[in-house]
């Protein structure tokens, strides 16, 4: 079982937002952004999904999963608050959270299924900001220096997102899920996932007026494909969750304990 320790993190929500906080560059801001409007949503359903997995577990297990299960509901709950406030900003830019509305529309086909399915989504999901807080920890001049708040705050996210990606899927296991329904899920989760964040990221850049512009195109094809391209960096560790002995304790979490570690000035624990 995993220690998490749910932290308080010191950044100043309060104040605006700018248009392109990123680096200066439209495509990689409306891409952040378009990822922090599905976290209130999908935060939610995260630690529900945990929650009643938790208590479906025979009592005999239920206290070897507790204070993990309450460390990443903590944690959850904590980047949900903060991606709230972070996406207020949002809708002040003239933003339109279009994938939350359709989150919540699909969530509706789950209610009274087998938590197992939930918990087997919620796997999915957090291989998927697992793998992506790596690349982002390895990459962090990548958020540029325009808005340290904001850059904190991806990074504190994705280092607490590497912290707790064994939950929900030593939960499915011990919930007795099994290995197809494991993979049918991230197939489905994958589809699901690349193209609400192509939607939304469009969205984003019509709004901004910046969808159609020569430099957008190519910052894109920079971040997802270049050298140091996240589709490149992240193909093969998305594709180990298909292996029937995969483990996400097997893809190493140094750089998530290292920011951790470096920036504790950065957080104030306030549950162990």
């Amino acid at each position: 079982m995993t220690d998490l320790v749910v932290r308080r993190l010191l950044v100043d929500l309060q104040a605006p937002i700018a248009r392109h906080w990123c680096a200066g560059d439209a495509f990689r801001t409306a891409l952040f952004n378009a990822l922090s409007m599905s976290f209130p949503v999908g935060e939610q359903f995260f630690m529900d999904s945990v929650r009643n997995g938790f208590k479906a577990l025979p009592p005999q297990q239920q206290e070897k999963f507790r204070a993990e299960v309450q460390g990443f509901v903590g944690q959850e709950a904590t980047h949900r608050r903060l991606h709230s406030l972070y996406n207020a900003h949002l809708e002040k830019l003239g933003l339109v959270n279009d994938w939350e509305a359709r989150a919540r529309e699909r969530l509706k086909v789950l209610e009274g299924q087998d938590v197992r399915h939930w918990v087997a989504i919620t796997a999915a999901n957090e291989h998927f900001t697992a793998i992506l807080a790596d690349f982002l920890l390895h990459h962090p001049d990548l958020l540029g220096d325009q808005d340290p708040r904001l850059a904190t705050l991806w990074l504190w996210h994705s280092a607490e997102e590497s912290e707790h990606k064994c939950t929900a899927f030593d939960l499915y296991q011990a919930l007795g899920g099994d290995h197809a329904w494991r993979i049918r899920w991230m197939k489905r989760i994958t589809t699901i996932f690349l193209l609400d964040t192509l939607r939304q990221t469009v969205l984003n850049l019509r709004h901004d007026g910046t969808l159609w512009k020569w430099s957008t195109w190519r910052s894109a094809a920079s971040y997802l494909f270049g050298q140091r391209g996240l589709v490149r960096l992240t193909y093969r560790p998305w594709r180990e969750y298909f292996r029937r002995d995969f483990h996400p304790r097997q893809q190493d979490s140094g750089a998530s304990r290292r920011w951790l570690a470096d920036h504790a000035d950065q957080y104030v624990p306030v549950r162990t």
